[in-house]
């Protein structure tokens, strides 16, 4: 696949882009600029002025806040597909949070400037934007109330629901979930420390809901669903 096909593919898996038709996508392409960073490399640090967003292509960026006294809180992990950044790129503020490459990354880097000119020219980008927003905002207030008001054993049931998206098991068996980060990212990015996600993990395990072995998680997405609602 081309870079430029396999840009447009990942622009229309975006929340922001998709829905936009194919000639609107194609007059988005030439803008994005490919930019590579290093395992533990940071696409922007919180405090910094805003130059663009990104694009991720491939690998896995942490988006986390950092406090004075060197404590870190991950509210989002970016993988190919996703944006980030794209706050700061609108308003011209400053970065909110730090961007780092928890692999090697390739992202398509996008210019202030040049968002900002697409948006203005084109209504259907500019119509999406706002329900993009809005996706960011809805999803902001619900993990501010999973961790307010649920235990962490539902939240990382929410959390594994999320992961599995709408696959579907055969009958009698688990769907595997491979999760791409260590415990400690987990914890970092549930708000919680390892040993409370390992302590919520055996407490899935205890219900069935899911199976553990070294490498995998294998889920039961009807007993995850059944501890969510409850």
């Amino acid at each position: 696949m081309s870079t430029k096909d396999n840009l447009a593919s990942l622009l229309a898996r975006t929340e922001l882009f998709k829905g936009l038709s194919t000639n609107e996508l194609a007059a988005c392409i030439p803008s994005f600029r490919e930019a590579k960073f290093k395992k533990g490399q940071a696409l922007f640090v919180r405090g910094e002025s805003a130059t663009g967003l990104y694009l991720v292509a491939d690998g896995r960026v942490r988006l986390a806040i950092a406090t004075e006294d060197g404590r870190e809180l991950s509210f989002r992990h970016a993988t190919a597909g996703e944006l980030l950044g794209e706050i700061a790129a609108l308003d011209g503020g400053t970065r909110s949070a730090d961007a780092t490459a928890l692999t090697a990354v390739t992202a398509y880097r996008l210019d202030k400037e040049d968002f900002r000119k697409l948006w203005r020219e084109r209504p259907a980008l500019s119509e999406r934007l706002i329900a993009f927003l809005c996706g960011r905002l809805r999803d902001t207030s619900g993990q501010l109330e999973s961790i307010a008001l649920h235990p962490l054993h539902v939240r990382l049931a929410r959390f594994f629901l999320v992961a599995l998206g709408n696959r579907k098991p055969e009958p009698g068996k688990r769907l595997p979930l491979e999760l791409g980060m260590s415990q400690s990212e987990l914890a970092l990015l549930l708000g919680a420390s390892r040993p409370k996600i390992n302590e919520a993990l055996g407490k899935l395990e205890e219900t069935g809901a899911i199976n553990r072995t070294i490498d995998r998680i294998f889920c039961d997405p009807a007993k995850l669903a059944d501890i969510d609602d409850a």
